[in-house]
């Protein structure tokens, strides 16, 4: 099946011109008959009135275009109304006045009668008011078009976002199904049954929130409070394996518990940090979780020990990490970022920063 795509008219000059020829045409259909059989006009003066109603219907509503895209006017907004009916007005009055000058042409050029200049050029009626009909309709359907355009735009931008967002969740299902944790969670709780009965309950139970969180996470934000039980969970079952060579420190401010990120985003990077640093080291070591606000951002930085190759970093990084690029991406555009380096003394640092002015807190 092939891709269906959205077709602006803007983007495309060719649709944009030929809209803009029909509409016009068909506008001045009126004064063409209105001048031929009304006021019994010649056919050439009738044929110039035609193709000058078009080029001033053209023109007018082309110029307002160019300055639309420099003040960025939209309908639905309350801050804009008051200037786009300044615009039509004064549409309406450039419009009256390049007809009232086609109207004196005629009379003093063609058919050479004597007419006040000023007087002829401040004729308004029906000018004015057709001007007033004729720039209220393009304007309305030049900004509905746009804000179809927009409402198709983040449509997609939003469906784009779902699908990375359920991708994360699979990632996150798949990783904590991969056999190796599998088996050696299991093995784990089969040690402890013996030994230590209620260890082995916890473990049980533990294992299970992570995957009904992986599973039923619906929620494409979730606040960072959330998300810390997440991970104090996951980390807890993995300490079952690792035991004193896997530490978890966490800093935090607290008044950031209530702010929502993307979820499983942090548990993205502690998963990373495990796997890419803790489980190749004999002796373990360290994850340090470090939540803070810096100026206007909120920065997320997990760091373990461990060493990037050459060939590592974001390109070469796990999966799930380059999808949490790409969602961030998504929710909030070139505003935040992702970086994955490696410090002195062997520690890597993940680090997610986003504007505290794109986040939802409430």
């Amino acid at each position: 099946m092939k891709n269906k795509k959205n077709i602006s008219i803007e983007n495309t000059p060719y649709l944009y011109w030929k809209f803009q020829l029909i509409g016009w045409s068909l506008a001045s259909v009126y004064w063409v008959y209105h001048c031929y059989f009304i006021n019994n006009c010649s056919l050439s003066w009738t044929i110039f009135s035609f193709v000058s109603d078009v080029l001033i219907g053209i023109s007018i509503t082309h110029l307002y275009k160019l300055n639309n895209k420099k003040l960025g006017l939209e309908l639905f907004e309350k801050a804009s109304i008051v200037r786009l009916a300044i615009s039509i007005i004064v549409l309406s009055v450039l419009f009256m006045l390049l007809v009232n000058l086609r109207r004196y042409s005629y009379w003093v050029v063609y058919i050479g009668q004597n007419r006040d200049f000023l007087e002829a050029m401040l004729y308004w009626d029906p000018p004015l008011v057709t001007g007033l009909r004729l720039m209220s309709i393009w304007v309305l359907a030049y900004h509905l078009y746009h804000y179809y355009n927009q409402q198709i735009a983040l449509t997609e931008h939003n469906a784009a976002l779902s699908i990375i967002a359920k991708q994360i969740q699979l990632d996150h299902l798949s990783n904590q199904l991969n056999p190796h944790f599998l088996f050696n969670s299991l093995n784990s709780v089969k040690s402890l049954i013996s030994e230590n009965p209620s260890n082995a309950k916890r473990s049980i139970d533990l294992l299970s929130d992570i995957l009904r969180s992986s599973i039923y996470t619906k929620e494409s934000l979730t606040t960072i409070e959330e998300e810390l039980q997440l991970i104090s969970d996951y980390i807890e079952l993995e300490k079952l394996r690792f035991e004193e060579r896997l530490q978890l420190n966490v800093v935090i401010d607290d008044t950031l518990l209530s702010f929502k990120i993307p979820s499983l985003c942090i548990q993205t990077l502690i998963e990373n940090a495990l796997k890419q640093g803790i489980q190749n080291s004999i002796k373990g070591g360290v994850i340090m979780l470090v939540i803070a606000k810096k100026a206007e951002n909120l920065e997320i930085s997990v760091q373990n020990p461990g060493k990037l190759s050459i060939d590592d970093g974001i390109k070469k990084a796990s999966l799930g990490l380059n999808n949490l690029k790409k969602r961030l991406h998504l929710q909030y555009g070139e505003k935040a970022a992702f970086t994955l380096v490696e410090q002195p003394k062997g520690i890597v640092t993940a680090t997610i920063i986003i504007p505290l002015n794109a986040i939802d807190n409430e």
